[in-house]
């Protein structure tokens, strides 16, 4: 009887770890699912399996992987020509985008992903149109860096969620 629930125990572990991931590539709270079933399992072990350094680790992690999303976007659109209110901008373009795309797309989670990238780069082309006179041309490209960046962002949370799952396999 043990046995099973060990099963199902580690089973349940392996499908948080899973959907975490799967989380974290679409820009939700992925990290959060991954470190808060570590504690759990960490818990329930008696604390005998992973530890409270590894646990530690994984939460900078977390909030480095938030950090890296949220200014990503920011600054892909400073890296290609934009200002520093087009960062600001495709921030909280990002934000909205993804609040509006949310229910606009109704395919779970792409519309979040998808309205997030159109956020940004639609805030940050604006801002260079309006506020800093560009060419339309000028500011798409800025718009375009802030999409290319949001995606980075994601790429970036992935990797902390991966670095995440290191931790934990290493103070297993």
């Amino acid at each position: 009887m043990e046995w099973i629930l060990a099963i199902l125990g580690w089973g349940t572990f392996a499908a948080a770890i899973l959907a975490g991931l799967l989380l974290d590539a679409v820009g939700l709270f992925g990290n959060w699912i991954i470190l808060g079933s570590t504690a759990i399992a960490w818990g329930v072990t008696g604390m005998e399996r992973f530890s409270l350094t590894g646990l530690a680790i994984m939460l900078v992690l977390a909030v480095l992987g938030e950090v890296l999303e949220a200014v990503a976007a920011g600054y892909g659109a400073s890296k290609f020509g934009g200002g520093k209110g087009s960062g600001i901008s495709a921030i909280a373009g990002c934000l909205a985008g993804a609040i509006l795309g949310t229910p606009l797309i109704p395919i779970p989670v792409v519309g979040t992903l998808i309205g997030a990238c159109l956020g940004a780069f639609a805030a940050a082309a604006l801002y260079e149109y309006v506020q800093r006179e560009r060419t339309a041309q000028q500011a798409f490209w800025t718009g375009f860096g802030a999409a290319l960046g949001r995606v980075a962002g994601l790429l970036a949370k992935l990797m902390a969620g991966l670095a995440m799952l290191a931790v934990a396999a290493f103070t297993f």
